[in-house]
């Protein structure tokens, strides 16, 4: 394949943008756009979110014209008539449309990301975490054992628990983990090894400080670090002492880290619902198994 593409991904929280030419990621980015957040609070598409998805696509444009843009979460709750008249303004303003993506095949396309191009014998779950939906895939030897979907996700819990945005949040690591654990259940599939995608996960780690293991168990270049589930068990409860305005000092999207607190008792939480025994935190995306896919049209 030699051409120039583009895969925009939007979500309830976050709108991540990839762009390749002749197989090869040559820009990325994410925009906190909060439709999901927005969309409770006005029962409809917020205009100037809208807007902000205009700014990414033109940002695209400067590249190339082939645009695939793949609408998750809270484009799969709006009404057919909504989204219609959403994809009009596209059309009229770029020729382009939001493709709506089901949560099965937004879980697929990430967790093909995760364990196509690896080697490892024994259970792996790959975590799909989203701020309106979470989906878990266990694979063994790159075959699919079981799925589980959630229709939550880190929107839900900071609406419940709005202090996780403060520096320092009222509310303890305990009271949010009991209210996941609630929403979770029991897991039966259990997996030595979890795998965190559908987000920047390595982004939490990089901007908090928080030291990562080289990943010893297999050689991906898109999964280079670890870190046990001891490791994981100090970082998250530090996550809920610590002050998250310093952190958001050190990055280039401040807004992100609204919903990073509890993103980090979910996966927590589903660690030792599995028995992980380590945490693979990547950055890997629905957009990674979209590209294998289109490599190979």
């Amino acid at each position: 394949m030699n051409e120039m593409f583009a895969i925009i991904e939007i979500g309830s929280n976050n709108t991540k943008t990839h762009i390749y030419k002749n197989e090869e990621l040559i820009y990325e980015k994410t925009d906190t756009i909060e439709f999901k957040k927005n969309y409770k609070d006005e029962n409809k598409i917020n205009e100037n979110d809208l807007n902000k998805l205009y700014e990414v696509i033109k940002n695209a444009l400067n590249y190339t014209k082939n645009i695939n843009i793949y609408g998750c979460s809270i484009f799969r709750n709006i009404s057919g008539e909504e989204l219609n008249e959403i994809n009009k303004k596209l059309s009229d303003k770029f020729g382009l449309k939001i493709q709506v993506v089901s949560q099965e095949d937004e879980a697929n396309y990430t967790a093909l990301g995760c364990y196509n191009n690896i080697e490892y014998d024994g259970n792996i779950c790959i975590f799909i975490g989203g701020g309106g939906s979470i989906e878990l895939i266990f694979v063994n030897n790159k075959k699919v054992l079981d799925k589980k979907y959630y229709n939550f996700g880190v929107v839900d819990i900071t609406s419940k628990f709005e202090s996780l945005k403060n520096d320092v949040p009222s509310c303890s690591f305990n009271d949010v983990y009991s209210y996941v654990d609630k929403l979770i259940n029991d897991i039966n599939n259990k997996a030595e090894v979890l795998i965190l995608a559908g987000g920047d996960h390595l982004y939490w780690y990089n901007n908090a400080g928080y030291k990562l293991m080289k990943n010893t168990l297999y050689e991906n270049e898109n999964q280079k670090y670890m870190i046990t589930t001891e490791m994981s068990d100090n970082y998250d409860r530090d996550a809920l002492v610590t002050s998250l305005d310093r952190i958001r000092q050190n990055s280039d999207n401040p807004k992100w880290f609204d919903g990073s607190r509890a993103m980090k008792v979910i996966t927590n939480l589903i660690s030792h619902k599995i028995d992980a025994k380590y945490i693979i935190p990547t950055k890997i995306n629905m957009e990674d198994g979209l590209k294998m896919q289109k490599m190979e049209e």
